[in-house]
């Protein structure tokens, strides 16, 4: 008898732990990425007032096992960084501010628009998921239990460097380091950015590439408007493979338009 009362205790337990486990909500990232930004032909002390980093406010909504990530609602102040001392003004204006990612983990799909030179693409592609380890390490976020997990990813990335009104572009491998903190309680596959259907809890914190990108969330709701859960619209989608080929017409286009003799230039947002 008392081993049947104590086989129903830990059922009830169970049923209760299951039940208290968060699958909607919203979360609110701060996300920060380092900037190397260079002039040829730079003032003495002007490399000083340049900043080191720039951070936006992203959100993420997740339930029905799907997410939907975007750039949170922010001033017109915030879209742009601007530096530079007397005489020079620099102002960087970061692209993309209008771009949506939905995610549908039931079939491994994502759908995302992407807005580049007034121009408005639908991206149809799956998942793809990297190979995580995870360390056995764990630590609070927001009071979640979050465990530690670590994963490489290979891929390639575009550098862009101006001298003289001439632009040169080049594509390198990129090799980085990630690590992920995900929560144990909150058992959907979400995340920052792209790394949506990754792991088993939902993405709190993510370091890229020894903090060239850092996401941290700084909230999260357990409630959430679930109707905005749904792919983005637009006349025509495209793959991802076909989305890189417009992207490289329309960088080419750039390239020549921009042949004004300025100072050569050079900034890296990664």
């Amino acid at each position: 008898m008392k081993k049947q009362l104590l086989t129903l205790l830990a059922a009830s337990l169970a049923i209760v732990s299951a039940q208290a486990q968060q699958k909607q909500g919203k979360v609110t990232y701060d996300r920060t990425v380092k900037l190397q930004i260079s002039f040829s032909g730079m003032p003495a002390g002007m490399e000083q007032q340049m900043p080191s980093s720039r951070t936006d406010k992203y959100e993420l909504v997740f339930g029905n096992n799907q997410s939907l990530w975007k750039q949170a609602e922010q001033e017109p102040a915030d879209d742009a960084t601007s530096f530079g001392g007397e005489g020079m003004q620099v102002r960087m204006v970061v692209a993309g501010n209008n771009d949506v990612l939905f995610s549908n983990f039931d079939n491994n799909r994502k759908v995302e628009k992407r807005e580049m030179f007034d121009k408005t693409f639908i991206i149809d592609d799956t998942i793809t998921k990297l190979k995580w380890k995870m360390t056995g390490e764990s630590k609070s976020i927001l009071d979640h239990n979050c465990m530690k997990a670590e994963a490489v990813r290979i891929s390639k990335r575009m550098t862009m460097n101006m001298d003289n009104g001439k632009m040169e572009r080049k594509e390198i491998e990129d090799t980085a380091k990630i690590i992920a903190w995900f929560a144990m309680d909150i058992p959907v596959s979400a995340g920052p950015s792209e790394f949506q259907g990754q792991l088993p809890g939902l993405i709190l914190e993510m370091d890229i590439r020894n903090g060239d990108q850092v996401y941290k969330a700084s909230s999260i709701s357990e409630t959430a408007d679930l109707t905005v859960l749904k792919e983005p619209a637009g006349k025509k989608k495209i793959t991802a493979e076909e989305f890189k080929t417009e992207r490289e017409k329309l960088m080419k286009e750039m390239q020549k338009n921009m042949q004004s003799g300025g100072r050569g230039m050079q900034i890296r947002m990664n």
